[in-house]
């Protein structure tokens, strides 16, 4: 299947590693030029040069704290002066540390919030512009399933990704009309360093697949390929989605 994004510009958050690195892989081999960032600038260039020489993309990689307004904007600046705008936006941040209400600063709060609402909400809005005057975007939130089936430790994930779940709806209608669609994932629980961090206490990869239908992790190539999907001319029509990927582990119908 063509996904009609061949040579578009995107822009994939958080992608050293994990799910984040996923999708910048998947996107390059999809023929997009890509670049990427996050907070270590030795680990950020190292994924670079490895998705660069897997796929013969062209790649940037960017040491950017997605927080600092300063930095994302001086990240798009150069972007934009080698590539032009971007055409495809693939906004992520590391969840926000476990906790219970009464164990939790108004520090980590404001931390959460700003991570995983804010800056998030941010990265969209500067990027809007290129790509209504072109007619054509795609903006994809990675969030969590916690936004269907909040999970009980994860307080301050659950109400920042709610959040940013009721805003990209919202957004998703009144920019649909400029040819832009906004959608989210959902991962649920996939084979990533923060998932192998919140179950330290479990060694066993099956005790901790033990609540999934599929019995097994779910891997990062696999909700990659749902975001190169949502990003490509093929799903044109799709918009205002929250599309979960997570093996059947939540219950709920909607």
């Amino acid at each position: 299947m063509d996904f009609g994004i061949q040579n578009k510009n995107a822009l994939v958050q958080g992608a050293s590693s994990g799910l984040g690195y996923a999708a910048a892989l998947e996107l390059a081999q999809e023929g997009c030029r890509v670049a990427i960032c996050s907070r270590d600038a030795k680990r950020i260039q190292k994924a670079a040069a490895s998705i660069s020489k897997m796929t013969g993309a062209k790649v940037q990689g960017f040491a950017c704290d997605v927080t600092d307004a300063s930095a994302r904007q001086l990240m798009l600046e150069e972007i934009q002066n080698n590539w032009g705008s971007i055409d495809i936006l693939v906004a992520n941040n590391g969840g926000p540390s476990a906790g219970f209400y009464d164990s939790l600063s108004e520090e980590q709060w404001n931390q959460a919030l700003l991570g995983n609402l804010m800056a998030m909400k941010d990265s969209a809005q500067e990027v809007l512009g290129g790509m209504r005057d072109q007619g054509w975007g795609r903006i994809v939130f990675i969030t969590s399933v916690s936004v269907k089936q909040p999970i009980d430790s994860l307080i301050l994930s659950n109400t920042a990704r709610a959040g940013l779940t009721g805003y990209a709806k919202t957004l998703s209608a009144q920019v649909a009309e400029y040819g832009v669609t906004v959608n989210l994932v959902l991962p649920g629980i996939h084979d990533t360093e923060r998932v192998k961090h919140l179950h330290s206490d479990l060694a066993d990869p099956a005790l901790i697949a033990r609540d999934i239908p599929m019995k097994r992790l779910g891997q990062p190539a696999e909700l990659a390929a749902v975001i190169a999907f949502l990003a490509s001319t093929r799903a044109s029509y799709i918009t205002g989605q929250s599309v979960v990927v997570d093996g059947g582990l939540v219950k709920g119908l909607f």
